[in-house]
């Protein structure tokens, strides 16, 4: 078999602190909210790339926590940036409640970023397919690189195996059925509760339906798998029982501080 040609990665932006504002906020699923945020200073970013969301009290107390890029546009002489990011909220959160309950078109956040450069995809890069697989919220920088791809016109097999708990759970649903065809093969699981008429059975994500929703090991994908720490270990774990080797495996996960 012959090497794949190795691309050079493009420079990396330097990560730097952005004041951003609050264009428009709106419900996302029923614990989630989309922010879509102007940055006047926003260089742009990579698909799967993130962000530190800093949050400053008015007694001075600072907190801050990392959020996957869902949608990004760099800013130009007419425009400003654009930053769409997408929160789950954890009851028990110091930063997602406040973000997703209280934040409105108008407020000032602070941006740490670009960051990222393993979980990331790019066009052109390679001419291997490329698997997805999301648990609930780690779609969020999935989305992003099936959109890129999309964008792209790039013709590199895509194909998203993502676990949701409910229809009303998925994120950028209206999104992902867009680009759902040739330029992306979408299989989702509900763990809880599917649409009427759903074929398969409700119920968590297993090795069985892994194996069979995904692109197989002999084709050489490049796989991303981002979720709950939980989920992304025991998804790594059976890929490689399928025969996918530990390099061509890229993980993100998420914890519970929000």
């Amino acid at each position: 078999m012959s090497a794949e040609p190795v691309l050079s990665a493009p420079p990396r932006t330097r990560p730097a602190w952005h004041v951003a504002t609050v264009a428009e906020t709106r419900r996302e699923t029923p614990s989630a909210a989309r922010l879509v945020l102007d940055v006047p200073t926003w260089p742009g970013s990579e698909a799967g790339a993130h962000v530190d969301v800093r949050l400053t009290a008015p007694d001075g107390y600072q907190a801050s926590r990392s959020y996957s890029v869902a949608a990004s546009a760099p800013a130009t002489a007419t425009a400003p940036g654009r930053v769409v990011l997408a929160v789950d909220e954890l009851p028990d959160g110091e930063v997602s409640p406040f973000l997703v309950r209280e934040l409105r078109a108008g407020d000032q956040l602070e941006l740490h970023g670009p960051l990222g450069a393993f979980f990331v995809w790019r066009p052109g890069e390679s001419s291997r397919p490329v698997q997805l697989v999301a648990g609930g919220s780690g779609v969020v920088p999935l989305y992003a690189m099936a959109a890129a791809h999309g964008a792209a016109g790039d013709d590199v097999p895509f194909r998203l195996l993502y676990s949701v708990r409910t229809p009303a759970d998925v994120y950028f649903a209206d999104e992902l059925a867009a680009l759902t065809g040739p330029a992306l093969g979408l299989d989702l699981v509900y763990t809880r509760e599917a649409p009427d008429g759903w074929p398969d059975a409700v119920g968590r994500l297993t090795r069985d339906t892994l194996a069979a929703r995904t692109i197989a090991a002999a084709e050489r994908p490049r796989v991303y798998v981002c979720g709950s720490t939980g989920f992304v270990e025991a998804v790594a774990g059976w890929l490689q029982e399928l025969g996918h080797q530990p390099g061509d495996i890229h993980t993100e996960r998420f914890g519970g501080l929000r």
